[in-house]
């Protein structure tokens, strides 16, 4: 199954920013590079991203709809 994993290329090695699950130590993988502009967001791909102004909207329905929870009571 592809994945997409962010990486820097350092001394002529790929290196990873986090660990990757599901692989053997000196496993085979393909490889495709993407140059990124500008830092992608970490949820990018798996979801979709609301503008910030649409999830302020989106955050103050809720508030405004249910009780807010007090983490004390817990």
């Amino acid at each position: 199954m592809p994945k997409t994993v962010e990486a820097i290329y350092e001394n002529g090695y790929f290196r990873p920013l986090s660990p990757i699950k599901g692989l053997k130590t000196h496993q085979r993988v393909a490889i495709t590079v993407e140059k990124f502009s500008k830092r992608r967001h970490q949820l990018e791909g798996l979801c979709g991203i609301l503008p910030d102004e649409d999830a302020a909207e989106m955050l103050k329905i809720i508030e405004d709809e249910f009780e807010k929870v007090d983490m004390n009571e817990w």
